[in-house]
């Protein structure tokens, strides 16, 4: 009895990177650019996860006492009151001194050991200082707490195709002066058989909004001008489209711009769709915004589709 084997799956079709990477550590790879470590590590700093920053300040602080202990105990019976040889009181008195601690049971008591603990201060000002305002920064860096629709749609709006995403203000204050702009990247071929990526710009029906304090629901026109206006949801996936969103505005709590960004791929776009309204009134009348229904979406009855 022969017995047969399934073929294979076949290979999953490979993830493109998209132009807005929703996570930071997948970018685009770059070959050929110079390596520099050290060129820029102050704003490698400040975009690092948290823990990878801690991480980074907790081995520095490690690795700075463990060099000063090594070289106290290449200087010999240096230390008043330490065991001599001993690593571990040459580490805790360099821990004393980098930190400017001081508790007086140890003590240097030789001039390689004074000479010493006089770099360590020194150095040990230095990376107070500098870790203090890296720390500050970082933690004081304004960021816009923006929540996308995770799926964008297309569907008749007054008879027109119309393209809608929705925003959310995820901060209980207000951003001013809020403005977004919209693009969709297109791959094109040309006449010579190059294959370009180009931006085309979105106009939207509302661009600015005075104060951003809840929701917003973005929406494009799908008419002649319009860059979509033509393509199906077959072709936009065969052009690699990706709808780029960016939005600029000024926390009002911090009086500093704020932006965020977003993307949407042809298979985020939901054609036909609406929105689920978020909007609700409790038994006095008084209106509210329910985000449990921020991501969700219906289809169209038939009727409105084969109208528009």
């Amino acid at each position: 009895m022969t017995v047969l084997t399934p073929p294979p799956p076949p290979n999953p079709p490979p993830q493109r990177l998209r132009v807005v990477q929703r996570d930071p550590s997948r970018r685009t790879p770059m070959v050929g650019l110079p390596r520099r470590p050290l060129s820029d590590v102050y704003h490698y700093l400040l975009t690092v996860p948290w823990p990878r920053l801690m991480a980074f300040v907790v081995l520095l602080y490690v690795t700075l006492n463990t060099i000063f202990a090594t070289l106290y105990m290449v200087g010999g019976d240096c230390i008043q009151n330490a065991r001599p040889g001993n690593f571990a009181d040459s580490f805790f008195f360099s821990v004393q001194t980098l930190a400017t601690i001081g508790y007086g049971v140890m003590a240097p008591k030789t001039a390689w050991s004074h000479w010493l603990v006089t770099v360590e201060a020194f150095v040990g000002m230095l990376s107070v200082a500098m870790v203090t305002g890296l720390m500050f920064s970082k933690f004081s860096k304004p960021t816009a707490r923006v929540e996308f629709s995770k799926v964008a749609i297309i569907a008749p709006r007054n008879g027109i195709p119309t393209l809608m995403f929705r925003m959310s203000n995820q901060r209980a204050n207000q951003i001013v002066e809020a403005r977004i702009q919209v693009a969709i990247a297109l791959s094109e071929r040309t006449l010579e058989g190059e294959t370009m990526r180009r931006f085309f710009d979105l106009q939207m029906v509302r661009q600015q909004n005075i104060i951003f304090a809840l929701s917003w629901t973005a929406m494009h026109v799908i008419d002649e001008a319009s860059p979509l206006f033509g393509h199906t949801e077959t072709s936009l996936g065969e052009t690699d489209a990706e709808i780029v969103v960016s939005l600029v505005g000024m926390d009002e709590t911090m009086s500093q711009p704020v932006h965020a960004r977003w993307s949407y791929l042809p298979a985020e776009l939901r054609w036909n769709h609406r929105f689920v309204d978020i909007i609700r009134s409790n038994e006095r009348g008084e209106r509210r915004i329910d985000l449990r229904y921020f991501h969700d979406v219906e289809p169209l009855d038939a009727a409105v589709v084969g109208d528009a």
